[in-house]
């Protein structure tokens, strides 16, 4: 499969938002596609990256005289290596707001602090996750929903860059060895990477740091910053729960997703598409990837947050709810190929008690879009 370019939807709000800022800051992921996007949307300007030590060493010794050598502008790709160049930056688009910069970067933590404290009002910041379900419909042929929640959506697989069966296992270790050194002083990584895959085996569930803290004879506070690493890293997804005024008593504590769901398939040893089927986690994966699409969508407008999920204290609960102004799509998430009209009983429980916070209800399932039932949509999840 010869690799080829792949649309992001992302293009036209970067495109936008370049014609107002004289920087463009792209968070996400590693091998996500930021640089790979940027240089897409503007081949004119020069790319550089600080993931290569000569490069690092030049902009580090010489800031000014560094960026001197781009007139026009340029992609810096990875660019919290070289925090330093950002002041300089400053400096330039101030007296120069034609000049434009790209840059790019994988760790939230290091990155935005340094981008908040010296580019603030100048640059717009976007969020690259791996590809949308939209992004990579005129790629899939006969792919059924275990070859997706196998694959993931990395742009490597789907240009024909790389496999599945040996990306995966080689972005893991990449991410340990090289991002988790750098934000922690992790002494054993074999028990961080038993940490990683005990949160694969809790995908859609209720985040709790005391029963890790237990499983793996650790201190919360180490489980709590481990989970903060793997945020900024862009590995996992911390889904916050809905709150009210309302004296019902409700869920307080996030759920825990992974950004893409071929890495968190390879951390639970689904070896296949076929494995995957037979899979305990299946289900759970299909509401992680269906969760991720929602969010991939709200980030590729350039859109913050917004995402929650409902529960009490009585079990009552929707999988996810998508604010839109003062009111919320609200929608259950199932991997059934069958409609059952069971589906609809948490949609209906949070209408009833949230009648005004309510403005639509569906059921997104693995079958076909059909008629509604009491109001509430039955979507096919190719049809989100």
């Amino acid at each position: 499969m010869a690799e080829i370019y792949i649309n992001r939807t992302m293009s036209d709000a970067i495109e936008e938002a370049s014609r107002y800022f004289p920087v463009i800051t792209l968070t996400g992921p590693r091998q996500s596609g930021k640089s790979t996007l940027l240089r897409h949307l503007f081949p004119s300007l020069p790319y550089i990256s600080m993931e290569y030590p000569d490069t690092r060493l030049a902009a580090m010794s010489d800031p000014k005289g560094f960026l001197s050598s781009f007139p026009a502008g340029v992609i810096i790709d990875e660019v919290q290596h070289v925090p330093e160049l950002l002041s300089y930056i400053q400096g330039i688009v101030d007296e120069n707001p034609e000049r434009k910069f790209y840059l790019t970067g994988s760790s939230q933590f290091s990155l935005l602090k340094n981008v908040t404290q010296s580019l603030a009002g100048r640059t717009a910041v976007f969020e690259l996750l791996p590809l949308s379900l939209t992004e990579i419909a005129g790629l899939r042929k006969d792919d059924g929903i275990d070859t997706l929640l196998y694959s993931g959506f990395y742009p490597a697989v789907w240009s024909g860059r790389n496999i599945p069966r040996l990306l995966y296992p080689h972005y893991i270790k990449t991410y340990l060895e090289r991002d988790v050194r750098d934000l922690l002083a992790i002494k054993d990584l074999n028990l961080f990477q038993r940490f990683i895959r005990l949160c694969a085996a809790r995908i859609g569930s209720i985040f709790n740091a005391s029963e890790l803290s237990n499983e793996l004879g650790v201190a919360v506070n180490t489980v709590n910053s481990w989970v903060s690493v793997l945020q900024a890293s862009y590995i996992i997804y911390l889904l916050p729960p809905f709150f009210t005024n309302t004296r019902k008593r409700l869920t307080k504590s996030p759920k825990i997703y992974f950004t893409d769901c071929g890495v968190a398939s390879y951390l639970l040893e689904i070896d296949s598409p076929e494995s995957m089927n037979r899979d305990k986690m299946r289900g759970y994966l299909f509401e992680n990837m269906i969760i991720m699409n929602f969010l991939k969508d709200r980030l590729n407008r350039g859109l913050e947050g917004g995402l929650y999920f409902y529960r009490d204290s009585n079990g009552n609960e929707v999988d996810l709810l998508v604010k839109s102004g003062s009111q919320y799509g609200c929608f259950e998430i199932k991997s059934s190929a069958t409609f059952h009209p069971d589906f609809t009983k948490g949609l209906k429980y949070f209408y009833k008690y949230f009648p005004d916070y309510v403005k639509e209800s569906a059921v997104i399932y693995s079958g076909q879009t059909m008629a509604g039932l009491d109001g509430i949509q039955v979507l096919g999840f190719s049809d989100i």
